[in-house]
């Protein structure tokens, strides 16, 4: 036998001409924002932030635990702070369907990031010229408070945006081809 026929024949073809394997499945966009690995300090920030928040959404849309409800809130947002109506609405939703969202691990992302533009608006309209410290001392007036506390918010929304909502979550459960 010569040498020419121990060579495979793969080894003679074209690159071209070789069988390519199947290309993987693409990721459609609801995949893409809901891919989360099973990362417990992601499960951990989000958990924490949907517990911090759903409190204060219950105040502002039910009148829950001292709050002032749907329209008690909606008139201090839009007149006192001098929002437009829609980010007003917006400001609730975010803290109400954010809070669910995030302690059910349910479109993570979108929640973090509804709440942490939240508390950056917060800072910007109400707390920025409060200083950095919370008012835990009493020396500011009553009801002001500094932005300490917006920026431990905004750290754990944007874990929870780099890594997703983590182990336990309803987004782990949605297909990778969605």
């Amino acid at each position: 036998m010569s040498n020419a026929t121990m060579i495979p024949p793969a080894a003679t073809q074209t690159p071209s001409a070789r069988q390519q394997p199947a290309p993987l499945p693409q990721k459609g966009p609801l995949a893409r924002l809901l891919e989360t690995p099973s990362d417990p300090a992601a499960t951990v920030a989000r958990i924490a932030l949907g517990i911090m928040i759903l409190p204060h959404g219950l105040q502002k849309a039910f009148g829950l635990f001292g709050g002032f409800g749907f329209e008690g809130t909606m008139g201090y947002l839009t007149g006192s702070v001098g929002l437009p109506w829609l980010v007003a609405l917006l400001v609730i939703a975010a803290e109400l369907l954010g809070g669910i969202g995030l302690i059910l691990g349910a479109v993570g992302r979108v929640a973090a990031l509804g709440v942490g533009a939240v508390m950056v608006g917060a800072v910007a309209t109400s707390h920025l010229a409060n200083g950095f410290f919370m008012n835990w001392g009493g020396r500011l007036a009553p009801g002001a408070e500094g932005w300490e506390f917006h920026l431990l918010a905004v750290g754990l929304a944007v874990v929870v945006m780099l890594r997703g909502s983590g182990a336990w979550s309803v987004d782990r459960l949605v297909p990778a081809t969605a």
